[in-house]
């Protein structure tokens, strides 16, 4: 998706028959196979500030509880090109490389830099110039430049409308379509501009390495997500206390079961 396209939206669809949310966004995680050097780098990517846990897993802290992304260690490297990857504000493309990133060949010219981060994974640096930071403090934006950097999440797909469709009526909003890509524009209670979704040839052929974290208010916004197309992965057991889920194009997502919270469409009412 072209930086003019996230900013002239076309083609939009009319919003769906039932807009209450089932669930709500809690945080972001990112699978590494190691957390300590890892928690560092994505520190300073996003601007957010590290914390290693004494039984090796990391989490960053922002802002917001939102703002939370788990640096999870798992003994699997990443083997393949990621699914699902992060975008990124930036000064110059320079400042990645000094965390320890490099420059990915591009296959097209295009308005943004893909990188890999130190164990390999991908993320997109739109760098900005001085007028846009001044921009994005004067209107309040989350954006900072000396700060928070985190632009949005993108997640290759096999049919991006449906899939977006999906998670749209899932947060209880609409998503905007163009040809070939997708978006959840704004993404509800999130601490980034937006969810995109691409089409991609590629079918998904293992664990992607980033996945959201949900909160519904009860178990009945579980079974809500599997009558409306996901699949439990792993149900709460005596190691876990959250449910593993995959969408219908099976990308895994978390779901937390927070029964003191208002149910989503309340929320959003209040």
């Amino acid at each position: 998706m072209t930086p003019q396209q996230h900013e002239d939206r076309v083609d939009e669809q009319p919003a769906p028959e039932d807009t209450a949310a089932v669930a709500r966004f809690q945080s972001l995680c990112i699978d590494v196979t190691d957390a300590r050097a890892m928690a560092p780098f994505w520190a300073a990517a996003l601007g957010l500030t590290a914390q290693v846990r004494d039984d090796g897993q990391a989490l960053l802290r922002g802002a917001t509880p939102e703002h939370t992304v788990w640096i999870n260690e798992v003994p699997e490297p990443r083997t393949v090109k990621q699914r699902v990857h992060l975008d990124v504000h930036a000064v110059s493309v320079a400042e990645y490389e000094r965390l320890g990133a490099r420059v990915l060949p591009a296959r097209e010219p295009q308005g943004w830099t893909v990188m890999a981060d130190p164990e390999g994974g991908e993320l997109c640096v739109f760098e900005r110039d001085d007028a846009w930071w001044d921009g994005e403090r004067t209107t309040g934006g989350e954006a900072e430049r000396d700060g928070y950097r985190l632009y949005e999440v993108v997640v290759d797909a096999a049919d991006a409308r449906r899939i977006a469709d999906w998670w749209a009526g899932v947060l209880g909003v609409e998503a905007v379509h163009e040809e070939g890509a997708s978006a959840i524009e704004p993404m509800p209670g999130a601490p980034f501009a937006c969810w995109v979704f691409g089409d991609v040839p590629e079918p998904k052929t293992v664990k992607n390495r980033i996945h959201p974290d949900l909160t519904v208010d009860s178990q009945s916004g579980v079974d809500e997500l599997v009558r409306r197309g996901a699949t439990v992965l792993r149900r709460p057991d005596d190691e876990i206390d959250w449910t593993v889920m995959a969408d219908p194009e099976g990308n895994e997502f978390v779901v937390f079961v927070d029964e003191s919270a208002p149910p989503p469409a309340a929320e959003a009412a209040s």
